[in-house]
C-alpha cells in the first residue's frame, strides 16, 4: 500500500497542467489545439524517458526504488517551475515535456518493484498500483475544484504531492522477496520482447486498450465542460465529475485485478474492453442531455477504460524472462504511449467535423483489436502461465 500511496502522489503530476487549462486558455489565449500540447508534450516526454529506460536496461541494472524516488522527485521540480516561472506556451510545452520525461522512471520500475513481492495474486497487486496511479491522475480536478483561483498554487501543489511520494519510496519502501539481482546490460532484450508470441499479443492487446485511454482522460472534461455548460449547469461541477469519472478507474483497476486472479487475464480484459468500446460510441450521444445521465455513463466509462491495464502487465511478467521484467514493462509502455500521440491529437479536429455526438466513436476499434488480440493469446499453449492456469 505505501508504494500505491507513493504512485499516486507523484503521478498527481500528469495531469496538473490539464486540469487547469481553463485559465491557461484565458491567460495564454490559447486555441483548443495549442492547449492539447500541454497534455501531448508529457506524452511525447514519457515516450521519451521510457525508450531511453529500456534501451539502457535501467530497470534492471539499477535499484528500481531509487530510480523511482529520484525521478519523483525531479519531475515535482519541472513540474513546479511550470507553476513557477512559464508564463507562454513555447515554455510550457518545455516543461511538461520534462515532467513526461521523470514520470517514465516512476510508472514501469513502480511496476516492477510491486510485482517482486507476489507470484499469487499478482493481478490484484498490480491492478491496486494502476488504480493509485489512475487517482492520482484524476487528482489535480479535484484540486482545481476545491482549491485556489490561481492556477500557479494549484500546480504547486501538485508538486508537492510528488515530493511526498518521492520520500515514501525513499523511507519504507523496497523491493519483494522475488526480486532478483540486478542484470547486465543487454540492448537486444528490447527485440527480444518482440520474438516472445506470448508477450507480443499481450502489448497488442495493451496498444488497442491505450489508443482509447488516454483520449478519453485527455478530452472527456472537456467534454463535459461543454456539455455542462451547454445545459447550465456550473463549472465546478464539470470539474468535480472529471474527477470521479477517471477516479472510477481507480475502483475498476481493483476489481479487474481481483476477478482476472480468479477467472483469467484474457477473459477479465477482454469483458473490460467491450464495456469501454461501447461506451466510446453510446456517451456522445448523452452531450447537452440530463448532466446526471451524462456522469453515470461516463463513469462506467471511467471504471472500464483503465480496469485493464494493469492485466496486460501481469502478463508480460507471467510470460516474459524475469531477468528483465524491467526493460519489458518499460517497452510496452513506451509504445502504448507513443501511440496515445495520435489518439489525442485525433480528437478535436473531429469535434470539428462532426461534434462531441460523433467524436468518441473513432476510439472504438482500439478496444476492438484489443479483444481479438487477447482472444488470440487465450488459445496459446503459453497463455496456461497465466495467473496459475487461468487463461
Amino acid at each position: 500500500m505505501l508504494l500505491a500511496t507513493a504512485e499516486l502522489l507523484a503521478m498527481s503530476l500528469w495531469f496538473s497542467a490539464s486540469a487547469v487549462v481553463p485559465a491557461l486558455t484565458a491567460e495564454w489565449r490559447l486555441t483548443e489545439s495549442n492547449a492539447s500540447w500541454l497534455t501531448l508534450s508529457v506524452q511525447l516526454g514519457f515516450v521519451a524517458g521510457t525508450l531511453l529506460s529500456a534501451l539502457l536496461n535501467l530497470p534492471d541494472v539499477v535499484s528500481p526504488r531509487r530510480l523511482v524516488a529520484l525521478c519523483a522527485l525531479a519531475g515535482a521540480s519541472a513540474n513546479a517551475a511550470f507553476g513557477l516561472f512559464a508564463s507562454d506556451l513555447t515554455t510550457g510545452i518545455t516543461l511538461r515535456f520534462l515532467v513526461g520525461l521523470f514520470l517514465a522512471g516512476v510508472y514501469p520500475p513502480g511496476m516492477k518493484i510491486m510485482a517482486t513481492w507476489f507470484r499469487r495474486g499478482r493481478g490484484m497487486a498490480l491492478g491496486v498500483l494502476v488504480g493509485a496511479l489512475t487517482l492520482g491522475k484524476a487528482a489535480p480536478y479535484l484540486v482545481n475544484a476545491l482549491g485556489s483561483a490561481d492556477w500557479r498554487l494549484n500546480v504547486l501543489l501538485a508538486s508537492g504531492l510528488a515530493v511526498a511520494g518521492g520520500l515514501v519510496v525513499v523511507l519504507f519502501v523496497s523491493e519483494g522477496p522475488h526480486a532478483l539481482p540486478a542484470a547486465k546490460f543487454d540492448m537486444g532484450q528490447v527485440a527480444r520482447v518482440f520474438r516472445n508470441r506470448g508477450v507480443r499479443l499481450a502489448n497488442f492487446g495493451y496498444f488497442g486498450h491505450m489508443w482509447e485511454l488516454y483520449a478519453m482522460w485527455t478530452w472527456l472534461p472537456v467534454m463535459l465542460r461543454a456539455s455542462f455548460k451547454a445545459s447550465g449547469q456550473s463549472a465546478t461541477l464539470a470539474e468535480s465529475a472529471s474527477f470521479v469519472v477517471i477516479g472510477a478507474g481507480a475502483l475498476g483497476c481493483v476489481a479487474a485485478g481481483l476477478l482476472a486472479d480468479r477467472v483469467g487475464r484474457t477473459a477479465v480484459t477482454s469483458a473490460a474492453m467491450v464495456v469501454s468500446g461501447a461506451c466510446c460510441l453510446l456517451v456522445g450521444f448523452l452531450f447537452g442531455a440530463s448532466p446526471w445521465a451524462l456522469i453515470c455513463v461516463a463513469a462506467v466509462w471511467g471504471a472500464s477504460v483503465v480496469a485493464d491495464s494493469a492485466q496486460f502487465s501481469t502478463c508480460v511478467t507471467e510470460l516474459g524472462d524475469p531477468r528483465y521484467m524491467g526493460t519489458a514493462l518499460t517497452v510496452q509502455t513506451c509504445l502504448g504511449f507513443l501511440l496515445t500521440t495520435l489518439s489525442i491529437h485525433l480528437i478535436p479536429p473531429l469535434v470539428g467535423l462532426v461534434g462531441w455526438r460523433y467524436a468518441f466513436a473513432a476510439l472504438a476499434p482500439g478496444p476492438a483489436l484489443g479483444v481479438l488480440a487477447m482472444l488470440r493469446l487465450r488459445r496459446l499453449p503459453e497463455a496456461s502461465r497465466l495467473a496459475q492456469g487461468r487463461r
